[in-house]
């Protein structure tokens, strides 16, 4: 809102005061008057409703599970219809669960925004000062998807999970090679791909020889079967093939969970109503050339699942792949509705600025720090676009040479979340503009501002073509 000034110029007189229209400001109410707070701990839950509900306010409760009842029935005894509770690492979901599931109105409040406004802080007392603030209206909804998309994100987080753990395995596998000498890994790209794991299996069945060893080369591996055998004469020792072969056998087993998990998040997507219908509204053909499969991506096709899922073919955005965009939707979710605008969504994903002020002026403009999954997803499908010809690949590359790689890939990030975001909200397919066409509105949006530029400056630019020039 713009404050008007009383008359123009300065005041009359050496006062240098002046008078402004500024709104009234009210007085703060109490908006849920049937608030309750919650301090969630590991061990124990202390819960405040408000006075005169009970006969003391204050309770503390344990957390199994017996007690988390009790303390919803004690909420209820109180008249309890609202809480609120802090975001504590994992030890909120049990109680979250139960109080949603019973019809509460539960408030999962970022600790941070709690910790802005200043106040008691004493153990005891935590709950008594989340009350305080739930009751004025002062706290916020940390954003949670619906039941089914928690479920996705779960499974999806998990999947996370596992491939991290397998990467360490790998690792394992690689520290037991470079301490025999074998130099796999220099002429392999991945030691775990089809070649390597010929190799690795046959060194762990007793075979030593490495000409016979470099018969696994795979037709597709760059290097030639000599300078493979040359990589496998090494010093083998019982004690490292002890550890190469524990840490295959827990590669193994992790790829095993993958694919149990894979199988689970396909059964889980196919659970979501479909918002199209594949026989009358075809899955539109991939844009991408085909390749070979990554290693980490999930053995079934799940484009479709997806497709039905979203209503649109997320897919046809250019460096978005299958597993970006699986993490996108389970995190987001598929209704828009919960921002209200697409500079609400990028805000909430930390991929605009977040401007600083003080005496009038931003002094920061640095995104807000997040560990947001889906965040992450946008920026490393950001990241892929360096060498794209696409018209998303030109902004990447123009974004790099006016502001440098971190700030191009948060630009490029903002700019894909702004098109899924209308995809989504509208329904709307995507539709790829070239790069000729995106270099030539850049050249007009250029030639615009230059001309506004110089007409500031009291001149005039006359734009000639070069073949006028000639």
């Amino acid at each position: 809102m713009k404050h008007q000034r009383k008359g123009k110029g300065r005041p009359q007189g050496d006062s240098t005061s002046q008078e402004i229209e500024a709104p009234a400001l009210e007085s703060l109410k109490q908006i849920n008057l049937n608030a309750a707070g919650l301090d969630i701990g590991d061990r124990e839950i202390y819960a405040c409703v408000p006075e005169g509900r009970a006969e003391k306010s204050v309770r503390v409760f344990a957390t199994f599970t017996a007690d988390l009842k009790a303390l919803a029935e004690w909420l209820k005894s109180c008249q309890v219809t609202t809480v609120a509770m802090e975001s504590t690492g994992v030890y909120w979901i049990p109680i979250f669960q139960i109080l949603e599931v019973l019809g509460f109105e539960v408030y999962l409040v970022n600790a941070q925004y709690i910790k802005n406004v200043t106040g008691k802080k004493t153990d005891i007392l935590d709950c008594q000062w989340i009350q305080q603030l739930h009751t004025y209206g002062l706290l916020h909804k940390s954003f949670r998807p619906d039941e089914q998309t928690c479920i996705l994100r779960s499974l999806v987080r998990h999947r996370e999970m596992l491939l991290r753990y397998r990467a360490s395995h790998i690792q394992h596998i690689q520290k037991a090679l470079q301490q025999m000498n074998l130099k796999l890994t220099n002429v392999l790209s991945d030691v775990t791909g089809i070649t390597g794991m010929s190799i690795l299996r046959d060194i762990l069945n007793g075979i030593r020889d490495p000409h016979e060893l470099a018969k696994h080369r795979d037709h597709r591996c760059g290097k030639s079967e000599a300078e493979i055998a040359k990589s496998l004469e090494g010093d083998y020792r019982s004690e490292h093939i002890f550890a190469l072969g524990q840490a295959i056998e827990l590669y193994d087993i992790y790829s095993e969970k993958l694919k149990a998990c894979d199988q689970e998040i396909e059964r889980q997507l196919e659970q979501f109503r479909p918002k199209v219908d594949l026989n009358e509204v075809p899955l539109p053909p991939s844009t991408r050339p085909p390749r070979n499969r990554p290693k980490n991506d999930p053995i079934s096709d799940i484009r479709p699942v997806l497709y039905q899922m979203a209503g649109v073919d997320l897919t046809q955005i250019d460096g978005l792949s299958i597993l970006s965009i699986q993490t996108i939707l389970s995190e987001i979710g598929t209704d828009m509705s919960k921002w209200p605008t697409v500079k609400h969504f990028t805000s909430w994903l930390g991929l605009s600025p977040n401007n600083s002020k003080t005496g009038g002026k931003i002094i920061r403009t640095k995104t807000k720090k997040t560990d947001s999954r889906a965040n992450l997803a946008f920026r490393q499908g950001a990241a892929t676009l360096g060498r794209s010809k696409s018209a998303l690949g030109q902004f990447y590359r123009r974004m790099k040479s006016k502001l440098g790689t971190p700030k191009a890939g948060v630009a490029t990030a903002h700019k894909l979340a702004r098109i899924v975001y209308h995809m989504l909200r509208n329904q709307t397919p995507f539709t790829a503009v070239c790069a000729e066409h995106e270099d030539a509105r850049y050249r007009e949006r250029a030639l615009r501002n230059l001309q506004r530029q110089a007409r500031k400056l009291g001149a005039n630019i006359v734009m000639e073509t070069e073949a006028q020039t000639a």
